[in-house]
C-alpha cells in the first residue's frame, strides 16, 4: 500500500506555516506567494491550528474582521486532524472525506514534519492508476515483460 511517506517524498517537505500571533494579512499574503489554500499555525514545530481560504471567508471576511489587526489564534481552526508517514494514502482520503478537510498535516511525535493537500492524495492516486493500466494493458496485449 502506498504511504503519506511516498507522497511526501515525491511533494516535498515545504510546509507553509506561520506563528499564532501573525495576523490574518501576513497568512493572506504568504498563501497568495506561495500560491496555496492554507498556512499551518505552528509553535514549537507543533500544529496548534490550522488557517484556510474557508477561514478567511467565514471567520474574517463575513464576521466584518480587520486583516490587519486580526490575529491567526483569533480564526484559525483549532482542531487539527493529523496523520503520520505511516499512514496509507487510501485512509488519507478517508479521513480527509470524513472530516471535510482538504489539507492534512504530518507529523512525527507531535512535531510537522510535513502536509499534504487532497490535491497531492489524488494527482498520486492518478498516477498509479495510469501505470496499472499501462501494466494490464500490455499484460493483455502480449508485450508484459514477466
Amino acid at each position: 500500500m502506498e504511504t503519506i511517506a511516498t507522497v511526501l517524498k515525491e511533494k516535498g517537505p515545504t510546509v507553509y506555516q506561520l506563528p499564532p500571533t501573525a495576523t490574518v494579512m501576513q497568512a493572506v499574503e504568504a498563501m497568495c506567494a506561495a500560491k496555496v489554500g492554507s498556512v499551518l499555525v505552528v509553535q514549537e514545530r507543533r500544529p496548534v491550528g490550522i488557517f484556510t481560504e474557508r477561514d478567511l471567508m467565514t471567520r474574517v471576511i463575513l464576521a466584518r474582521r480587520d486583516p490587519e489587526n486580526t490575529t491567526l489564534a483569533e480564526v484559525m481552526t483549532r482542531e487539527v486532524v493529523c496523520v503520520e508517514e505511516s499512514t496509507t494514502t487510501t485512509a488519507a482520503m478517508a479521513l480527509m472525506t470524513e472530516r471535510r478537510v482538504r489539507h492534512l498535516p504530518v507529523v512525527d511525535g507531535g512535531k510537522v514534519v510535513g502536509l499534504v493537500s487532497i490535491g497531492d492524495l489524488v494527482r498520486r492516486q492518478t498516477t498509479m492508476q495510469s501505470y496499472e493500466i499501462r501494466m494490464l494493458t500490455n499484460y493483455i496485449m502480449g508485450s508484459y515483460p514477466g
